[in-house]
C-alpha cells in the first residue's frame, strides 16, 4: 500500500531523482549520488545526483532574480498563491504521510498528523501575509515637532534553508511559510536522509504558480552547500539540526541574519499534588513518540519524593504497551531510529550510563537490529555528567529521579546547557508562577510534556538550543526589517 502510494504519487507529480531549481528539474552534474533508503524496509528508494558547486551558484542566482519579482507581489497575492499550496497538498495529503512514513522512519499515525500541521502551517502563512504591517512612531514633540513617523516591513531577499530528517515536510514549511508570505525567495537544503518530501512539495509549489526561482531545493554534500552560507547574495539563513552545525553556521554567516532551532534535552517536573496517572500518560507518549526522534522529546523526569514510587509504578505498567514495529502499521509509537550509527550511539550511552551506577527500569536494549528498533527504556539512579542526562540522546530514553523539593526540581532542569521547552505538572498556581520565573527555557507548558506545539506559536531556545524563534508570525518578524519614513 505504501509503496504503491508513493509510486503513484511520483507518477502524478512527474518527481524523479533531480534538485529543484527555478521550477525545473535539475540533475547534479557530478559522481555522486544519495541514496535514500526506507527506514524501517531498508529498500532503497531513490537515489539522487548530487549537485555541484556551480548548480547551487545557479540556484542562488535564480532566487536572486526572482526576489526582484516577489517582493513586488502585494499581500493579497503572496497569500492567495500560500493559499493554493495548501490546498494541493491537502489533496495530496495521504500519499505525502506515506512517504514521510517511508522515507524517514515516522509512525504513520504521526506522520498523517505531521501533513495535517504543515496544512495549517501553510493557512497561517496565507493569513499572515495580508497582517504584515508596521507601526506608528511618535516623534511629535521636542525638536520631533510637526513631524509623522511610519514604519513599513520590508523582504530581506534570499533566505537560505536548512531543514532536518524529523519532520521533513513539517519544519521545511516553517521556514518555506513565512519566507515566501513575507516576499522572500528560497533556498533550501533537505536532510540527506528525508529529501523526498520536500521536493514532491516543490512540484505542488509549481502549480500553485510560484515564480521560477521563489523555491529552489538543491540535494548536495555538505562543502558545497557551504556556499549558501558564505553567498554574499544570501541574505538570512534558517537552520534546524545540531548545536555544533548551528553555532559553526552563526560564526560562518558573518553579518547574515540567522535563525537557529538547535533541539535540546527535554525536562519535565512532576510535584506532589500532580494528577499522576495524567502525567505518566502523557510523558510515556512525550518520551517514546517516533523512538524519542523529536527536538522536544521528554529525556529528564524529576518526581516528587512523596510520589515518586506510585509515580514509577504507573509509568513502567504504561511503558509495557507501547507498540513498537513497523511504523506503516496504526498504533505503532516506537518505530526505526533514522540510521544504525545513530541505533548503536544510543545504545552506548545508556551501557555508559548504567556501567556509571544508572539502574534500568526497563528496556536498555536493541529490540530489533534487522530494523534500528531500540526498546523503550527508563533509567534511573542516574548522575548530571552522563551523556543520557546531559547530552540530547534523540532516542527512546528517559531518565526519571526523585527530588525532595521544588527549587531542587528547578535547579536540575536548570543544569544544562539547553533549554527549549520543559514541562510542569502540577495543579498549583503558586507553582506554576515561581517555575515561570525561574526556569531557563523558551517555553514552559503546564500539566503537559514539552513536545506540546501548536505551529503558529513563538518557538525556539537559549543556551545552547538556539537563536531567534520559530512560529509563522516570529518568523516573518526575522524574516523581514522594518524602513521608517519620517515626514
Amino acid at each position: 500500500m505504501t509503496t504503491d502510494l508513493i509510486g503513484g504519487f511520483f507518477m502524478q507529480n512527474f518527481l524523479n531523482t533531480s534538485s529543484f531549481i527555478a521550477n525545473s528539474w535539475v540533475q547534479g552534474n557530478t559522481t555522486e549520488t544519495l541514496e535514500i533508503k526506507d527506514k524501517y524496509f531498508q529498500n532503497t528508494l531513490s537515489e539522487i545526483s548530487l549537485l555541484s558547486d556551480s548548480q547551487v551558484d545557479f540556484a542562488i542566482e535564480q532566487a536572486s532574480i526572482a526576489f526582484e519579482e516577489m517582493k513586488k507581489w502585494d499581500q493579497g497575492k503572496r497569500s492567495d498563491h500560500l493559499f493554493k499550496l495548501a490546498l494541493l497538498l491537502e489533496e495530496n495529503k495521504e500519499a505525502f504521510a506515506s512517504l514521510i512514513c517511508a522515507e524517514a522512519g515516522k509512525p504513520i499515525s504521526y506522520a498523517k498528523a505531521e501533513v495535517e500541521r504543515s496544512i495549517f502551517t501553510l493557512k497561517v502563512s496565507a493569513e499572515e501575509a495580508r497582517r504584515i504591517c508596521g507601526e506608528v512612531i511618535p516623534l511629535n514633540f521636542n525638536h520631533g515637532s510637526g513631524l509623522e513617523g511610519y514604519t513599513k516591513r520590508f523582504p530581506v531577499g534570499v533566505i537560505a534553508c536548512i531543514s532536518p530528517f524529523n519532520f521533513p515536510l513539517n519544519l521545511a514549511l516553517h521556514k518555506i511559510g513565512p519566507a515566501l508570505a513575507a516576499g522572500n525567495t528560497v533556498v533550501l537544503k533537505p536532510s540527506p536522509y528525508a529529501p523526498l518530501t520536500v521536493l514532491a512539495l516543490a512540484s505542488l509549489a509549481k502549480k500553485a504558480g510560484f515564480l521560477s526561482g521563489a523555491l529552489n531545493i538543491v540535494v548536495c554534500d555538505n562543502d558545497v552547500a557551504s556556499k549558501l552560507i558564505t553567498d554574499e547574495r544570501v541574505k538570512m539563513i534558517s537552520f534546524t539540526g545540531s548545536p555544533a552545525i548551528g553555532w559553526m553556521l552563526k560564526e560562518r554567516a558573518k553579518k547574515k541574519k540567522i535563525t537557529l532551532e538547535l533541539g535540546g534535552n527535554a525536562s519535565v517536573i512532576v510535584d506532589h499534588s500532580a494528577d499522576i496517572e495524567d502525567a505518566c500518560k502523557k510523558i510515556v507518549h512525550g518520551a517514546f513518540l517516533y523512538s524519542g526522534q523529536i527536538c522536544i522529546s521528554t529525556q529528564r523526569v524529576y518526581v516528587d519524593s512523596s510520589i515518586y514510587d506510585e509515580f514509577v509504578e504507573s509509568l513502567l505498567e504504561l511503558a509495557e504497551e507501547v507498540v513498537c514495529g513497523n511504523p506503516n502499521e496504526t498504533g505503532t509509537i516506537v518505530g526505526p531510529v533514522i540510521d544504525e550509527v545513530h541505533l548503536n550511539r544510543i545504545h552506548n550511552w545508556v551501557k555508559e550510563a548504567v556501567n556509571g551506577g544508572a539502574q534500568v527500569l526497563c528496556g536498555g536494549h536493541i529490540l530489533d537490529e534487522e530494523h534500528n528498533i531500540y526498546a523503550p527504556t527508563i533509567l534511573t539512579d542516574t548522575t548530571p555528567d552522563m551523556k543520557v542526562v546531559k547530552e540530547e540522546i534523540f532516542g527512546p530514553v528517559v531518565i526519571v529521579e526523585r527530588t525532595d523539593y521544588f527549587d531542587e526540581a528547578i535547579e536540575l532542569v536548570n543544569d544544562s546547557k539547553f533549554g527549549l521547552q520543559a514541562g510542569l505538572f502540577t495543579n498549583q498556581l503558586d507553582q506554576m508562577k515561581y517555575a515561570f520565573n525561574k526556569i531557563e527555557v523558551g517555553g514552559l507548558i503546564m500539566n503537559n510534556v514539552p513536545g506540546f506545539r501548536i505551529d503558529s506559536m513563538p518557538y525556539g531556545g537559549i543556551k545552547d538550543s538556539g537563536l531567534g524563534r520559530e512560529g509563522v508570525r516570529y518568523a516573518i518578524e526575522d524574516m523581514t526589517e522594518p524602513r521608517l519614513l519620517v515626514f
